[in-house]
């Protein structure tokens, strides 16, 4: 994997990269959409690539392995094929359900017990297995196993935690270099920095997922309930330590308001169910802020979904007929929904780098956030 620094911004850490990888090149900053069991639901590839044109879309390496398991990818010559995505993918180690199924793991030096939300049944995941359960579905770039932390955790468990995961990343790093892909491209390794809100902790995992030297670093354990400006002070330490010649993917944030902040910061990766999950409940993204399309405020208005919209659905679709949609349940409103949203994300990324490129970021981005902070 090459990652090309292009050009910084003049007044934050905000950057231009460009990543390559054998399944193509996308530029940075980059939003991923989440297509945890290999499809962003209710979306049609061809819609998706005509309106919104990601890059690199997120899968899960937990779900896939449960459904529909990691012998049904590799028989269909892996993830790629599977789903009929020419573009890059990158999947999550499964380390996230750590954190969401609590009540239904435990964790112990090797590894954690997950109990099946499907059907009750129990697995253990190791970082070894994390790692062949990654190579076996195929994903471009693929992630060291770590447990996120809760907020709030006491500094006890928080450091217990963080160097358990510095324990499952050498393991991980060892599993993934004595491995090869099972496919005709290269598979690269990003470990995770924790320490959940803990300044110190941070420093210290970010400084050991450094020493590495892997192809790209990533930041976890944020988004998960904290305060957003301890999510930007955690994020600005752990960015002002990995280095600078490598891209930083921050997991699961976030609001249109999080990646600019974290933009800003210098972050160059981000993925969230946000935008999808949104879409599905009738909350749309705008320029001019949120818009909870269910409300009877919106029955008659015969405006544009958005006047100023970047898809087709946009200028194609009104207020009023998609709020009809939503009220009797019809999953077209959903797809609409869920195509602009994903629409939104990728025009907000564009402007963000067109105004890195000309060096009036920081002054744009805070105007923007303004706007999107509004409830409409």
């Amino acid at each position: 994997m090459k990652f090309q620094l292009i050009k910084n911004d003049l007044n934050s850490s905000a950057r231009l990269g460009k990543i390559q990888t054998d399944h193509g090149a996308f530029d940075t900053p980059i939003f991923m959409p989440v297509a945890t069991s290999a499809a962003i639901k209710g979306v049609h590839n061809k819609d998706l690539i005509e309106n919104v044109s990601p890059k690199v879309l997120l899968s899960n390496t937990y779900h896939l392995y449960l459904r529909p398991g990691e012998n049904t990818i590799v028989n269909a010559g892996g993830i790629h094929k599977f789903m009929s995505w020419k573009n890059n993918i990158l999947t999550d180690s499964g380390g996230y359900q750590v954190y969401s199924l609590s009540s239904n793991r435990k964790i112990n030096a090797d590894g954690v017990k997950f109990k099946s939300h499907i059907d009750g049944s129990y697995h253990f995941f190791t970082p070894e297995k994390a790692i062949d359960i990654q190579r076996n579905i195929g994903a471009d770039i693929i992630m060291a196993f770590d447990e996120c932390t809760p907020y709030p955790c006491d500094k006890k468990y928080a450091r217990r935690s963080m160097d358990l995961t510095h324990d499952w990343l050498l393991r991980c790093i060892n599993r993934f270099n004595s491995s090869k892909s099972k496919y005709d491209y290269n598979q690269f390794l990003f470990p995770i920095v924790q320490g959940s809100v803990y300044k110190d902790l941070r420093k210290q995992s970010a400084e050991i997922v450094m020493s590495h030297d892997m192809p790209g670093n990533a930041i976890g354990g944020l988004s998960v309930g904290e305060p957003h400006e301890l999510m930007y002070e955690m994020c600005n330490e752990v960015c002002s330590i990995l280095p600078v010649e490598k891209p930083r993917y921050l997991m699961g944030v976030g609001t249109p308001s999080n990646i600019l902040e974290n933009i800003a910061l210098g972050v160059d990766m981000f993925d969230c169910v946000m935008p999808t999950r949104n879409a599905r409940n009738g909350m749309l993204f705008t320029k001019n802020g949120t818009i909870n399309i269910k409300n009877k405020k919106w029955k008659d208005d015969n405006s544009e979904i958005d006047p100023d919209g970047t898809t087709f659905v946009d200028k194609l679709y009104t207020k009023t007929y998609l709020r009809h949609l939503f009220t009797i349940n019809e999953f077209l409103g959903k797809e609409i929904a869920t195509i602009h949203n994903l629409g939104f994300y990728s025009w907000l990324i564009e402007e963000a780098k067109t105004a890195i490129k000309e060096d009036r970021f920081l002054n744009w981005k805070n105007e923007m956030v303004k706007r999107l902070d509004n409830k409409l």
